[in-house]
């Protein structure tokens, strides 16, 4: 029998049975045709791989996460993944849509055609995020009609509203649930739903919302799985104690690990998938298990029944593994093809301009003045209490705390306080709306930072402790058309440029995850504390991540769902 590929000599991974079978591996029209003890005394190949007693493990599959949290393009995006061992991603493309509405989530598929990964795609479901907030563009329910006419689309992404969709049964959210229940009741919905337990996650469930990718505990998950809930546990939710749970409760067919977001240096330096995979070896999850919920589960959670598996008709994309431990990759194999050997270069062609013209003009805001830091107040002169949006390492969550601050001249005295000032900025041109707040923390101590990669409505956020900082970081943003300005004593630290729609640069992967590298340092060197400053910074604007947020609106109660005022009544 003529085949394209036989490899020999290998230990073999056996989804069905998660166990390393050692034996060949026949390959034709880039799909597994045979495994076994068979060789070329059957088969007559093209091609013989010497497996040298090599793991060969599927190729690794990654369904939640969000190609524009690490700031690339697709083709970047693939060209990263591939070196990782990720050859299959279902990605929300919901940072695009909050800028350009349904044609950000077409230019992103479009972008991803011709990309060696396979790129699949989930629909945006809260674009905007909430109603307290506005963003360039959104997904309407005749938007998703016409996804699901034109696009192969895999799910319904994240639902992030959660708070609307429990108390709210004529929002907008509800409104699209309704619509997928009725008209395309196989759609899977994914979800977002923190901290959610009884009777609210269960109406969540209810809803058709059957899955959490958000930070978990033990208990988070078991009432998760009680509620036939699927778990795509991010990095953030590997604690010895959520470890020790999927170690040794019988739940392999309830979870996966997914990267969620991935900045760009860590992407570089760390990897994706495989790194997940990699720590929860460590910390004593057998490889077969660990492998499995790479590759296997979230397969089957998408429904994706043509790979995942080393066995007769799935895709032939596999990994060739020299120690499980470690976990270093030898080959990458990509429908049959090697796409990546680590014993030869590696190196990104770099595509120029993969957008439409309108996608590198998209901040409509004129240079601000100093009078945009100040904060009027129509307050008699007096010491008020106000809230303080408080950051906390370790943690995407805020917490509001209060403490007086003096009013003088009908201004708050921010710049005489402990406090810094946060201030958001709506850059679309649609209605000029602006908001101000105070912040402690583990925050920037001293200095500026201004950025339009600001999670999901990414209007221009500004974070500073003076105004004359504060006003050059956002002017060189604005003027640069997008990205993120450091700044201390007038002088501009680092200033990574995010032309794309004010979200994603068209550098290589090696040239930005440097120039992401040099604004974490940047910020740090101003007092930033965080595990992921850029994240940290990026989501004190996403009004679905308690407790205290802003947006152009203003600050926002996301635990009550509600714009609340800056000095406490």
């Amino acid at each position: 029998m003529k085949i394209d590929m036989l490899i020999t000599d290998a230990y073999v991974y056996n989804s069905y049975f998660k166990t390393f079978d050692k034996g060949n591996v026949v390959i034709k029209d880039g799909k597994f045709l045979y495994i076994g003890e068979r060789g070329s005394e059957t088969f007559q190949p093209d091609e013989v791989i010497d497996g040298k007693g090599k793991y060969m493990i599927p190729g690794l599959i990654d369904i939640h996460l969000h190609i524009e949290s690490t700031m690339v393009t697709p083709s970047t995006f693939s060209y990263g993944l591939i070196k990782n061992g990720v050859t299959t991603i279902v990605a929300e493309p919901h940072e695009m849509a909050n800028v350009f509405g349904i044609t950000g989530v077409k230019e992103m598929i479009k972008a991803s055609d011709d990309c060696v990964v396979d790129m699949f795609y989930a629909i945006p479901s809260s674009v905007p995020a909430t109603s307290m907030e506005t963003t360039g563009g959104s997904i309407e329910i005749s938007d998703i009609d016409e996804l699901m006419k034109t696009e192969d689309i895999k799910c319904l992404g994240e639902i992030m509203n959660f708070h609307d969709v429990i108390s709210d049964p004529d929002c907008k959210t509800n409104q699209i649930l309704s619509h997928i229940r009725t008209q395309y009741p196989d759609l899977i919905i994914e979800g977002h739903v923190p901290k959610l337990l009884d009777l609210d996650l269960q109406r969540i469930a209810f809803a058709g919302v059957n899955s959490d990718h958000t930070h978990q505990t033990v208990e988070g998950m078991e009432a998760r799985i009680s509620a036939g809930m699927f778990l795509e546990i991010q990095e953030k939710s590997m604690t010895t104690e959520v470890m020790e749970y999927l170690k040794e409760k019988q739940v392999d067919e309830h979870f996966c690990f997914v990267t969620d977001d991935v900045m760009a240096d860590s992407f570089q330096r760390r990897g994706h998938l495989n790194v997940l995979l990699k720590k929860a070896i460590e910390m004593g999850m057998t490889p077969e298990k660990a492998i499995y919920a790479c590759t296997y589960t979230p397969a089957q959670r998408m429904r994706m029944y043509d790979r995942g598996a080393i066995a007769p008709g799935k895709i032939a994309d596999f990994l060739l593994v020299s120690n499980l431990k470690n976990f270093d990759l030898d080959m990458v194999y990509k429908k049959g093809v090697c796409e990546f050997d680590s014993s030869k270069p590696y190196i990104q062609s770099v595509q120029p301009k993969q957008f439409p013209a309108a996608f590198y003009q998209s901040v409509e805001l004129e240079e601000l003045t100093e009078d945009d830091f100040t904060m009027h107040v129509p307050l008699a002169d007096d010491r008020y209490t106000c809230r303080i949006m408080n950051v906390q390492d370790g943690s995407t969550f805020t917490e509001e705390r209060h403490d007086q601050v003096d009013v003088r001249d009908g201004k708050l005295c921010w710049e005489e306080s402990p406090y810094g000032l946060i201030a958001t900025f709506e850059r679309y041109g649609k209605n000029r709306n602006h908001a101000h707040g105070l912040i402690s923390g583990d925050i920037l101590q001293r200095g500026a930072v201004a950025t339009t990669y600001s999670h999901d409505n990414h209007n221009l956020l500004v974070i500073g402790h003076n105004k004359q900082d504060m006003l050059l970081a956002a002017n060189e943003v604005i003027g640069k058309q997008g990205g993120i300005c450091c700044v201390e004593n007038g002088q501009v630290l680092s200033m990574l440029q995010l032309p794309v729609g004010g979200i994603l640069s068209e550098e290589p992967l090696d040239v930005i995850s440097k120039q992401v590298e040099q604004l974490t340092t940047s910020l740090k060197s101003l007092g930033y504390k965080h595990y992921n400053v850029i994240m940290s910074l990026s989501t004190l604007s996403l009004p679905v991540s308690p407790a205290l947020k802003i947006t152009d609106h203003g600050l926002i109660n996301v635990n009550e769902g509600k714009i609340v005022p800056l000095v406490v009544e």
